[in-house]
């Protein structure tokens, strides 16, 4: 993997059951609701989904040195040739050696590190072997596999699917590729499943009392809980709140809120509403602040920026994070952005602050599971997958030709 994951907070914690795999021998069946058997789709989609494009890697990271990756289980080897970034299957069909082991001998080719098998880069065919001579019989009989691979904003998209790709436009939101804008991001691997991932940036209940000790929520002041539905506009799952409580008394308890003389007036129930928002966020017209589409792209709408964060299967047991924070500026107020991107903003939100959901998505353990009302969300992302026609990628076998 190109960089190490987050380190969450310290915590005593067990390794998490694979959402989707065999339980435990000792551990009884889930009751009937408990489970995921409700969402087949989903519960089969442990390595996600195909016929998508996924966001993989900064641009910038990727040379003539071979970088390796995995997404959705399959292992990739990222090189950039020129003044394009191929991606080949990371296996030399010999003997099974990573190609992203492998030299560059010959412009356009890469060499496997064990016996000089040769493969083009840009179709994956066998082309020489090294150490069999220049008549080597063997040579145009295999291929490895190779990937559609685009460069968008900044950053390396493979596609994951059969037949040709569609353009890689449609997997990334209308008002990225229809507005200039300045942004600052990182993408990491951490361990959780990706379904974990999505589900936890999509949920309600949980940025009012997980994030509530978040340095970024320092001075905002958070809601107690909220009456919340969720619609479905064009491509994207919405989150609308119908009511904001910010206090409220618990029988036998006492009162909970998350209201402290410190903290500012909160923000209004969505992004449009406020008395100085951005033009573009503005004329999107967004009724909520938290948005989820396919095949797993959050997007977190406020007045002045948005911030977008991809939860990209590796397998099983790791998503790759990829956070851009947005502002749909361009001149000095874009260079101010910028410079307090890489100042604070960066460790304190895409560091510190989804630093929590991490360690959340790292120790979680379910199915089985018990709902709760907040809980509608997710169970309408689930739905939504349910009826979507999606293709579950499964693990996969040798991928040369």
């Amino acid at each position: 993997m190109a960089e190490p994951a987050e380190k969450p907070p310290a915590v005593a914690r067990r390794r998490p059951r694979r959402a989707g795999g065999p339980a435990p021998a000792a551990k009884t069946p889930a009751p009937a609701g408990q489970d995921w058997s409700s969402w087949p789709t989903y519960n089969d989609a442990t390595l996600g989904f195909r016929d998508f494009w996924y966001p993989v890697q900064w641009a910038r990271r990727i040379g003539s040195k071979p970088m390796p990756i995995t997404l959705l289980g399959e292992k990739i080897v990222l090189i950039r040739d020129g003044d394009t970034v191929r991606a080949l299957h990371d296996r030399c069909p010999h003997r099974g050696v990573p190609l992203s082991l492998g030299r560059r001998e010959f412009e356009g080719s890469i060499s496997c590190a064990y016996h000089g098998w040769t493969f083009d880069l840009k179709d994956g065919r066998l082309g020489a072997v090294l150490t069999d001579g220049p008549e080597s019989p063997i040579c145009g009989k295999i291929s490895v596999r190779t990937y559609p691979v685009r460069e968008r904003l900044g950053l390396v998209w493979v596609y994951i699917g059969d037949g040709d790709p569609p353009p890689v436009e449609r997997d990334i939101p209308a008002e990225l590729t229809e507005n200039a804008f300045v942004m600052g991001g990182r993408t990491d691997v951490r361990k959780g499943n990706w379904r974990f991932a999505a589900e936890n940036g999509f949920d309600e209940g949980h940025a009012k009392y997980l994030h509530n000790t978040a340095l970024w929520r320092l001075f905002k002041v958070m809601p107690a809980w909220n009456m919340t539905r969720v619609i479905e506009s064009g491509s994207w799952l919405i989150r609308v709140q119908d009511e904001v409580h910010w206090e409220a008394d618990y029988p036998g308890y006492g009162t909970w809120s998350n209201k402290r003389w410190w903290k500012r007036m909160p923000l209004p129930d969505h992004p449009g509403k406020s008395a100085d928002v951005n033009p573009v966020i503005k004329k999107m017209n967004i009724p909520g602040f938290v948005s989820i589409r396919l095949p797993g792209l959050l997007r977190v709408a406020y007045p002045h920026f948005i911030h977008y964060e991809w939860y990209v299967p590796v397998d099983a047991d790791h998503v790759r994070y990829v956070q851009i924070m947005v502002r749909f500026e361009d001149g000095p107020k874009a260079a101010v952005f910028k410079a307090k991107y890489l100042s604070w903003i960066r460790w304190l939100f895409h560091g510190q602050f989804t630093g929590q959901d991490a360690w959340m998505v790292d120790v979680m353990d379910a199915p089985p599971e018990k709902l709760y009302r907040p809980d509608l969300s997710l169970t309408a992302w689930r739905r939504h997958i349910e009826k979507s026609d999606l293709k579950v990628q499964h693990a996969r076998g040798r991928l040369e030709r």
